[in-house]
């Protein structure tokens, strides 16, 4: 199985990349930190390849597609775990965060797809689109207006191509609280937040549920992604959740 990984320089997209590889796959690691991604190529072994990809830019999209199609010798499936959030109050995002991350967690998720499109056909393979319950399974998440906003567009994105190329399968997979594994391959979502905003919302989050204190292992998540590929175009999967189990709460006697 060939698969090309969007995003893999760190978390989750980089478990994803390197726990594919451990489980026989050969796969292609792109990210914008050429650095990180020959770490995480090292890992994964000898049949994973790094290439340096901005997904905000057709041009490097195009050619970062076309050498993991050629080092890969075709593509089997594709997995875009690319994905950029922020704190902050709806009123207070100006033009260029939006812009940004619309550029990032969904044009660019477009921009992956076209390149693919032709290899993923004559495989008849899967392209797979990490997102979040955040956009799926609750209301939006206050503090994380941009993020959850431009998260729905995508879920629509994926849909729509779909609707376009039924000859390949497309699975979002909307995700729950998962840390990802150890040193960078560690999420690395909330870095850089305000630690006062992350504060102010983190209660609301909890105390609304949308934030049960579980967590899904890693493994769980890979197994799920890997069995999904697999599968190629085959099976009509058009949306998976993969979350935690809320922790039992004892009986009171």
């Amino acid at each position: 199985m060939r698969v090309v990984i969007v995003g893999a320089s760190s978390g989750l997209g980089r478990s994803i990349g390197i726990g594919l590889a451990k489980r026989g796959a050969h796969v292609a690691l792109l990210a914008r930190r050429v650095e990180m991604l020959t770490t995480a190529a090292a890992e994964a072994g000898k049949y994973a390849t790094a290439i340096a990809c901005d997904v905000t830019h057709t041009e490097s999209v195009n050619n970062a597609i076309a050498a993991a199609a050629q080092a890969l010798g075709g593509i089997d499936g594709v997995v875009y775990a690319t994905g950029i959030g922020n704190v902050a109050r709806i009123e207070d995002i100006d033009a260029a965060e939006w812009a940004h991350m619309f550029a990032t967690n969904v044009i660019g998720a477009s921009l992956v797809t076209a390149a693919a499109l032709n290899d993923l056909k004559s495989s008849g393979g899967r392209a797979i689109y990490l997102s979040s319950i955040s956009a799926s399974q609750t209301p939006p998440w206050p503090g994380l207006s941009s993020y959850v906003v431009s998260k729905t567009a995508l879920d629509k994105l994926v849909g729509a191509w779909r609707a376009e190329h039924p000859t390949v399968g497309f699975t979002r997979v909307a995700v729950g609280d998962c840390v990802g594994g150890e040193g960078d391959a560690m999420t690395q979502f909330a870095n850089g937040w305000n630690q006062e905003l992350l504060a102010e919302f983190g209660s609301i989050w909890f105390t609304k549920g949308y934030v049960s204190g579980s967590f899904i292992q890693i493994d769980q998540l890979v197994e799920s992604i890997d069995a999904l590929l697999r599968s190629g175009a085959s099976l009509s999967i058009p949306e998976i959740t993969i979350s935690p189990r809320p922790p039992a709460v004892a009986a009171v006697e």
